[in-house]
């Protein structure tokens, strides 16, 4: 048996089938809820960019503005989730997200605006991510974790699915502020599934108490977190305009807005294939993790191309494959870190979002700048390279986890 494969799986709760189906529900349904802002920006750009009068570099501005947001709060949010539990968590998210969004629709009239409104929105989202990976981690079927995890994280692009979906449905007909508006009511549907806490908070305070600190090794996750970041660097700016490129290249705004649903609906299909696979290997996770981002970088690559010469096919199958393998691993990668730290799960998750809602700062910001002062196919040849330099960091970072094991070992699923 290899180094990756010796070590102890984590154990975990189970509720049973019926208990297990009605917690990943809860998670998806909030995960989709509070990623719905960034998403329905991206998505209906063309729209707000009108209507606010903005410039595409503006606008990426905003969109990183959440991720700026989250970064703040990662680590915080992690710690946060480990103290008062998930549950909680995932039921005040909700509801400050379905706030959130009905501000954007009544009150946005500027760029001011929108940035003030998207940065808490981006505190709430990094906060579901912690605390829906410890949840899922206590109440999920061990031999199912990897499904639940593929299935959690195909929330993400089902929120942009739902923003492409949203152009032609509700921006072009009744306005793009309607679309806000709807978000928020799904939003409140979120909060009320989530179940009641199984502990009060004094008792999770005299728990905690009893509870040896857990050994976080700190060295693998920084480089996971930085390969973390490339890669949602890559998704997060391709994911925010890619209905602006598909415009740029003369496709409707219909159409543009099924680029993205398509393109969502890639993701959410691997996102789950991929967890479902995981459940029947022992290991490699992280190996598999970046295998899928150079796979994604091509796909940018090819948008990167279609951009240039105009080719709309093209850029449909580059959009699809950018996100489907390029954006597609995430559920996979929380997967392999929460088996490799199985008593802090948030806290671990939360050290690499830390990375990740960098990332995803940087990736509007970027491609915006790059789409307004260069173009969007030199833009696109970023977000490939960043795909490419993503799987490098993550093939070191998986080699320094390997090797922390000898101090003192980490479970094994990497």
């Amino acid at each position: 048996m290899s180094q990756e494969d010796a070590g102890e799986v984590i154990s975990g709760t189970s509720a049973g089938a019926g208990g297990n189906a009605r917690d990943l529900i809860v998670a998806v349904a909030v995960t989709v809820a509070v990623s719905l802002p960034t998403f329905l920006v991206g998505a209906l750009a063309v729209e707000i960019r009108d209507s606010l009068r903005l410039s595409t570099s503006e606008l990426g501005i905003a969109i990183s503005i959440s991720y700026l947001g989250a970064a703040i709060w990662s680590v915080p949010s992690g710690k946060l989730a480990e103290r008062i539990s998930g549950v909680r968590v995932l039921r005040i998210a909700a509801i400050a997200v379905a706030v959130l969004l009905a501000l954007i629709a009544f009150i946005t009239t500027s760029w001011v605006y929108l940035a003030l409104l998207l940065f808490p929105c981006g505190m709430v989202s990094v906060s579901v991510a912690t605390a829906s990976n410890l949840f899922l981690s206590k109440r999920s079927d061990p031999k199912r974790r990897g499904l639940s995890f593929g299935i959690k994280q195909a929330a993400v692009p089902t929120a942009s699915l739902l923003g492409g979906l949203a152009v032609p449905a509700i921006a072009l007909t009744v306005g793009w502020r309607y679309a806000f508006l709807a978000g928020a009511g799904l939003a409140l549907v979120a909060a009320l599934s989530v179940p009641k806490p199984n502990t009060t908070l004094k008792e999770r305070r005299i728990q905690a108490l009893g509870r040896a600190r857990p050994h976080v090794a700190m060295l693998p996750l920084v480089v996971l977190s930085i390969g973390f970041g490339l890669g949602v660097m890559a998704a997060s700016g391709m994911v925010a305009f890619v209905t602006t490129a598909a415009v740029a290249i003369r496709i409707s705004r219909s159409g543009a807005g099924l680029v993205a649903a398509l393109a969502g609906a890639t993701a959410v299909t691997v996102r789950i294939i991929t967890g479902l696979l995981a459940d029947r290997r022992e290991g490699r996770h992280f190996f598999v993790v970046a295998t899928m981002m150079v796979v994604g970088a091509g796909g940018y690559l090819v948008l990167a191309y279609s951009a240039h010469v105009g080719t709309k096919w093209l850029f449909v199958v580059g959009a699809a494959v950018a996100l489907g393998a390029g954006w597609g691993w995430n559920g996979l990668f929380n997967f392999a870190l929460v088996r490799t730290h199985p008593d802090a799960p948030a806290t671990a998750t939360g050290i690499t979002q830390l990375g990740g809602r960098i990332g995803g700062l940087m990736g509007p910001f970027l491609v915006g700048s790059l789409a307004q002062h260069l173009s969007y196919s030199v833009a696109f040849t970023m977000t490939g390279c960043s795909g490419i330099l993503a799987a490098t960091a993550i093939i070191i970072g998986r080699r320094l986890l390997i090797s922390s094991r000898d101090r003192p070992p980490i479970a094994r699923g990497s």
